[in-house]
């Protein structure tokens, strides 16, 4: 019962075969018994669960039921949950209970899921690897040597590892795809703005996107459809109407037009990667659609433009943590400047200083012009490569990761190859754009993602396109084995 889908539980559930009470049982359990190996989750909120899940059953009963009702479900430590810990995977907030909901929580909760517990994470949503995190590094199920991928790590390898059936992620810069690659798994970053990032603790707000997390398309169409819509408490939040992405999955992609953009093809792109994703595009000619080379040329400022803008936004969002109003603060202070030094340089971790401190420096006076403002100038240059790119195309097809996982501890000490790992995925966030990573494939016993980038709200075609590669496909189906 562990590996069925999202939409398989849903028919199991109302067909009575399980109820939701026993399925939410099921997973605890599995997380009890996994979860020391993997070290996915940071809270589990059992007895909650348990609750809302007799209470889904309930619903049932009285025909209240929708089709996420009495689903288990898992969110990343960065969504706040009224009355319990909402971490960041950070020190400085390791004490900090949510006094309310977040948006996507409060959707999700509406639609009938039932939340087993908060996932483990990079600090403040800072990483690659799930590595920087104050509860110590997830661990990828497919070889627990190797990094889950961040900075949504612990939400990827639950869901991977069958300790949940979906979760919660976010994506700054890659922060749901890369994680949903390199764990086997399918995940969504959709438009910017397509849902609220209320009660999303705020890392670059620019850039951050809420997304699911699952085993398959279907699956994520169905979260997408629960988690979307306009939120007047978010001034980012856009006003469209939200579809039910399951009605159009199976419409047929005959003729649909896929670009190859042949900056992501070059150099840097492991050899045994390339063959994965040359075997996928292979699939999608079978299938009719039309593939053909286009150039994104900007793509090589993507990096620098984004290690700009995101530590700069940081280093503004996270000047709130003072140690004053909430969260960690340090013992027995000299005075106030004391309290803000000491608390500032004890609560956060290594990685999340030195993007602070780049992105002060970056918009202090007689810098801004010189870093923070060219880089947002390249940000428009790469947004019009994409707008020039979907004239002629209807998606674009690329890697996800440049390479499968690496080993724990291998790029700690190299940050600038860490952040070069996200160089297939940043570009999406600076232009704002929805992106889904599913399996295409393994290399050496790890799994390998492709990524399918979409116009602005174009989500319905881009789950329709990824959806009719995991019919022919079954990457999809493979579980890591002990799981």
């Amino acid at each position: 019962m562990h590996r069925k889908t999202i939409a398989e539980l849903s028919r199991e559930l109302s067909a009575k075969k399980i109820s939701s009470l026993e399925l939410t049982q099921l997973f605890l359990e599995r997380i009890k018994q996994h979860d020391q190996k993997l070290n996915s989750f940071i809270t589990v909120t059992e007895d909650a669960a348990l609750q809302t899940a007799k209470m889904a059953d309930e619903k049932r009963k009285q025909g209240q039921a929708g089709p996420l009702t009495g689903i288990p479900f898992a969110h990343k430590d960065i969504f706040c949950t009224d009355g319990v810990k909402t971490s960041c995977g950070s020190k400085m907030l390791d004490n900090f209970l949510a006094p309310y909901d977040a948006t996507v929580v409060r959707n999700l909760k509406a639609a009938g899921t039932v939340m087993l517990g908060k996932t483990n994470m990079d600090e403040f949503a800072m990483g690659s690897s799930n590595e920087n995190s104050y509860y110590g590094p997830v661990r990828n199920p497919w070889n627990l040597e190797y990094v889950p991928g961040g900075s949504s790590g612990g939400s990827a390898a639950a869901v991977a590892a069958c300790l949940v059936p979906g979760a919660t992620g976010t994506d700054t810069g890659g922060s749901i795809r890369q994680p949903a690659a390199l764990c086997n798994i399918t995940g969504l970053k959709p438009t910017y703005g397509r849902i609220s990032r209320y009660g999303m603790i705020a890392f670059a707000s620019s850039l951050d996107q809420g997304g699911p997390f699952a085993k398959t398309v279907e699956d994520v169409a169905m979260l997408l459809t629960a988690m979307a819509g306009f939120d007047e408490r978010d001034s980012t939040s856009i006003n469209e109407p939200v579809p039910d992405y399951t009605t159009t999955l199976n419409n047929p992609i005959k003729g649909i037009r896929i670009g190859l953009p042949k900056e992501y093809f070059s150099n840097g792109l492991s050899n045994e990667v390339a063959k994965v994703i040359e075997a996928a595009i292979k699939e999608y000619e079978k299938l009719g659609a039309i593939v053909q080379e286009i150039s994104l040329p900007n793509t090589s400022l993507s990096v620098p433009a984004y290690y700009v803008i995101a530590p700069a936004e940081c280093s503004s969002n996270l000047a709130r943590y003072d140690g004053v109003r909430y969260g960690y603060r340090c013992k027995n202070p000299a005075d106030l400047q004391d309290l803000y030094k000491r608390t500032r340089s004890e609560g956060f971790g290594s990685e999340v200083k030195r993007r602070i401190m780049i992105g002060t420096y970056a918009l202090s006076a007689g810098y801004y012009d010189a870093y923070y403002l060219k880089a947002q100038k390249a940000r428009r240059l790469i947004r019009n490569d994409f707008v020039e790119a979907f004239k002629n195309v209807d998606v674009i097809l690329s890697p996800t990761s440049p390479t499968p996982a690496f080993k724990l501890g291998e790029k700690v000490s190299d940050p600038v190859s860490m952040y070069l790992s996200d160089i297939y995925t940043i570009a999406v966030n600076l232009a704002g754009l929805p992106g889904i990573s599913v399996p295409a494939g393994f290399v050496n016993g790890l799994p390998i993602g492709m990524q399918l980038i979409g116009n602005l709200f174009g989500e319905a075609k881009l789950l329709n396109i990824a959806h009719a590669y995991q019919t022919v496909t079954d990457w999809h189906q493979q579980i890591p084995e002990g799981f």
